[in-house]
């Protein structure tokens, strides 16, 4: 009975996530923002800040940021549009080819594949009220995103307090050692992270451009940052300059070494520059981690895909500090947990740690 009151509180809880997304998906964005933003602001209050100044001056340090990343996007992707003509007179040798293929080996006639090939063009362009949500969508969380981390931090002391109401007295020395442990190993987590994306996408853009690829800079770091999508990042956004060098090299051997190149910096990545530069990890299963893209995606889209991996890491920081939920911590953590509980409450105040 127990087990099926669980399935049947997990599906409420997806249900309001899915209905909700519109106000989810901002509102969490803002949250762990505000876990990264938490120790600069207290460091900065510190020194003698006013609380809301120096909320600001962390919410305009990755405003910053993003609008460099932005920048450079843009105009990376406004120098491969010039690009875009001659890229289509070299693909349609190719797309004949493939359709003779096709027509050879399928049975399926020329005119068949573009009459198919018309009325997929034909729904994209009708559909122009989903790309317009869409966008609007997309401004929405963009706008709201910061305001929710404002709040988060300007409004600290009464979410503590919250949280302090839910639990027991004697789990509060309990909550006071989950909350330290998640805000710090998620700022030591994204900090590094950062680092290691630059890192990552300068080693790609060298490749690339030793091959000779048009565009490196962009290919090298798109690539790099959608590997922050586990396992399905890496492989979607390396299509592309795979796709540039085949039609602009005219040889399978440019493919075979951008493929070459982006496998060496992930072993690099994986195995030389992740330990030494983010140090800190969240020590989640591979199993827990594609059932986390794969449920965000299902219930947020690209969103889910990027926030349920913190969703699942906070789950597992709770459940390394619950004897009750050992279980589920086996599910969750990488390494296997022992038998025995060694979990030892470390001196803290939740209150005074993070209320003040």
């Amino acid at each position: 009975m127990d087990v099926l009151k669980y399935m049947a509180f997990s599906l409420m809880v997806m249900l309001i996530l899915y209905v909700g997304s519109i106000l989810f998906v901002p509102m969490f964005y803002g949250l762990f923002i505000a876990i990264v933003l938490y120790p600069v602001c207290k460091k900065l209050e510190q020194y003698g800040w006013s609380r809301s100044l120096a909320i600001t001056a962390g919410l305009f340090i990755v405003v910053i940021l993003f609008a460099v990343l932005l920048i450079v996007l843009v105009l990376q992707v406004n120098a491969f549009r010039i690009d875009i003509p001659q890229l289509q007179t070299k693909l349609q040798p190719l797309l004949q080819q493939c359709q003779y293929w096709i027509t050879e080996n399928f049975n399926i006639t020329a005119a068949s594949q573009n009459e198919w090939l018309s009325n997929i063009l034909k729904q994209t362009g009708n559909n122009v009220s989903s790309i317009f949500r869409s966008t609007f969508n997309t401004i929405f969380i963009l706008f709201l995103t910061p305001v929710f981390s404002a709040l988060f931090l300007y409004n600290r002391r009464d979410f503590v307090l919250f949280l302090t109401k839910l639990v027991k007295d004697k789990d509060h020395q309990k909550l006071a050692v989950i909350l330290n442990e998640t805000i710090h190993s998620y700022f030591n987590f994204i900090k590094g992270m950062i680092i290691v994306y630059i890192i990552v996408g300068v080693l790609n853009s060298i490749g690339l451009l030793a091959l000779g690829i048009k565009h490196a800079l962009l290919f090298g770091f798109l690539t790099a940052v959608m590997t922050i999508i586990p396992y399905i990042g890496i492989f979607i956004s390396s299509l592309l300059p795979i796709s540039m060098a085949w039609i602009t090299k005219g040889s399978a051997w440019y493919p075979l070494g951008v493929i070459g190149i982006f496998a060496f910096v992930q072993y690099l990545e994986a195995n030389v520059i992740f330990p030494k530069v983010v140090g800190t990890k969240l020590n989640i299963s591979t199993w827990a981690t594609l059932v986390a893209v794969l449920a965000g995606n299902i219930l947020w889209g690209v969103a889910g895909m990027i926030l349920f991996i913190p969703f699942v890491g906070i789950l597992k920081i709770i459940t390394d500090h619950m004897p009750e939920w050992q279980a589920l911590n086996i599910l969750l953590s990488r390494e296997q947990p022992t038998t025995k509980n060694n979990y030892k409450p470390k001196k803290a105040n939740v209150q005074a740690e993070y209320t003040a």
